[in-house]
């Protein structure tokens, strides 16, 4: 019999929606796990367990109504509740209560969905790590920033976690941790009650076990609608096979991984074609951090200047930075953004979906770094829907995963084949 807390949260919202079991239940078996595994993991920043029980037990008294069905949720640091700290990994907000809940908080709790707690963010979602460890080897980074969420789903704590996703915050942990991961289109999920590092490319990005758990997350805070999981694909996909123009960053085992996945998939009748993106499409991985430091500067213009000890020496250098670049550099970076966004339509034209990385490797050892976004952050640019699939492991024993990414808005098509490239390599 599976353990409960190893339930996906779309099984464990069927069992519940039942009277099959009760979201007391389902919360207490999470919060073992947590107890027995967060001196080791580190995922959370604020967790209460009995006001986490308290709200499974109203829920299971009052019989539990909406799509997440009593199913636990965790919430990365950025994200404002009203009834849980928000500190975003920073001195200057320790203790902050926020008086409100973020839109997809308070979208979780309609929904029927308990709020488990907040899990451990970067500082600001930016690149100073918090104390998260890989929960498959504690040498290793989770990934980030998004760090204690995919950390949280990957132990086994929480079925299912909100990230944030600037470059390749959502995706990259997800891949590291061997979880599956989704970054919708751009404004897909309400960023209301989110603290913004960059508000033109932040999205809030949705992490669990399965597809279906990230689809029926995001089905639970936007209502848009989501395939049938159990009827699979009517016919097979057509695939691009895309490896970038920084295929090089990918190590030896990440490029043998998409070769064969590739293959097997045209095996499995897909259509694959590989496919290279125009000249232009190179310079989005530059103009990213450009349009990321420049909104940054702004973004976090108060913190810096009421309190620039309490920033780390990485962002107070950033906001030093790039406070002062000219208006039409970033303009330019923004121009060329909508223009590769437009031609990647005409593009996606002859594809569903495009096979890609999702991270150079396996996590990295040491946790002073994240890891590199370089397969993430072009994707965020265009605003393109992704998910990240696990796919085997590397040499170092630590999860590899293969990426799916689709036209702007086109989720549900992403999400099918994603799911069907999932079984494809399974099988």
């Amino acid at each position: 019999m599976t353990e409960l807390n190893h339930l996906t949260a779309a099984e464990a919202a069927r069992q519940i929606a039942a009277g099959k079991l009760k979201s007391e239940d389902l919360v207490r078996a999470c919060l073992d796990r947590v107890s027995a595994r967060e001196g080791a993991v580190q995922a959370w920043a604020y967790i209460d367990p009995k006001a986490v029980l308290a709200q499974a037990r109203e829920l299971d008294r009052r019989g539990v109504r909406g799509p997440l069905a009593g199913v636990p949720v965790a919430v990365k640091d950025v994200i404002d509740t009203a009834d849980m700290p928000t500190e975003c990994n920073s001195p200057i907000y320790l203790g902050y209560r926020p008086k409100a809940d973020a839109a997809c908080v308070a979208l979780v709790r309609r929904a029927g969905g308990i709020i488990m707690g907040k899990t451990v963010t970067t500082e600001f979602a930016s690149r100073m790590p918090g104390p998260t460890r890989h929960p498959h080897n504690p040498a290793h980074t989770p990934g980030g920033s998004s760090s204690g969420s995919a950390a949280a789903v990957a132990d086994f704590m929480v079925p299912l976690a909100f990230g944030t996703q600037t470059g390749g915050s959502t995706i990259r942990p997800g891949a590291y941790c061997g979880i599956v991961a989704y970054k919708p289109s751009f404004g897909t999920i309400n960023c209301a009650g989110l603290k913004h590092l960059a508000e033109s490319l932040d999205t809030i990005g949705v992490m669990g076990r399965s597809v279906e758990d990230c689809a029926l997350l995001t089905l639970a805070v936007s209502l848009r609608p989501i395939p049938d999981f159990s009827k699979g694909l009517s016919s097979a996909p057509r695939i691009g096979f895309c490896r970038t123009s920084r295929w090089s960053s990918a190590d030896p085992a990440t490029q043998a991984l998409l070769e064969r996945t590739a293959t097997t998939l045209a095996a499995r009748g897909a259509k694959v074609v590989a496919v290279a993106l125009p000249d232009e499409f190179d310079r989005l991985y530059d103009e990213q951090r450009l349009i990321m430091n420049y909104e940054a500067a702004r973004a976090l213009a108060w913190e810096y200047a009421t309190q620039p000890e309490l920033l780390s020496a990485y962002l107070r250098k950033t906001v030093e930075r790039y406070r002062d670049v000219p208006y039409q550099q970033y303009a330019d970076a923004i121009s060329l953004a909508r223009a590769c966004r437009s031609r990647f339509s005409d593009i996606m034209a002859d594809f569903d979906v495009l096979l890609t990385p999702s991270a150079p490797g396996e996590a990295p050892p040491g946790l002073e770094e994240t890891g590199n976004s370089i397969f993430n952050r072009n994707w965020t640019l265009i605003g393109a829907p992704c998910v990240t699939v696990p796919a085997g492991t590397g040499p170092a024993g630590l999860p590899l995963a293969v990426q799916v990414v689709g036209d702007y808005a086109n989720d549900y098509r992403v999400l099918e084949c994603a799911e069907w490239v999932r079984q494809s390599i399974s099988k």
